[in-house]
């Protein structure tokens, strides 16, 4: 039973892992992709509200992985 748990948890944060490098890059990709004409506009541009929702994404996806890894952790150490 343990063996698939752990088997289980490991795919899940690996996943978790994966989509935070994904929004890390696609934040990376934005951030790279602004122009001088957005950073001079008035009120937020469209690269920084999509900037902001890949880090909101990245913070979220982190935060899974080691809530992921805890449990992980707390459930081999019961065993």
């Amino acid at each position: 039973m343990f063996g698939r748990m752990s088997t289980f948890f490991l795919v899940l944060i690996i996943l978790a892992v994966i989509a935070t490098l994904v929004a890390l890059i696609r934040g990376l990709i934005t951030f790279l992709k602004t122009t001088e004409q957005d950073l001079m506009g008035t009120g937020p541009s469209v690269s920084g509200l999509k900037q902001n929702r890949m880090m909101r994404a990245r913070i979220g996806f982190q935060a899974l992985a080691i809530v992921l890894v805890v449990l992980f952790l707390l459930i081999s150490q019961s065993k």
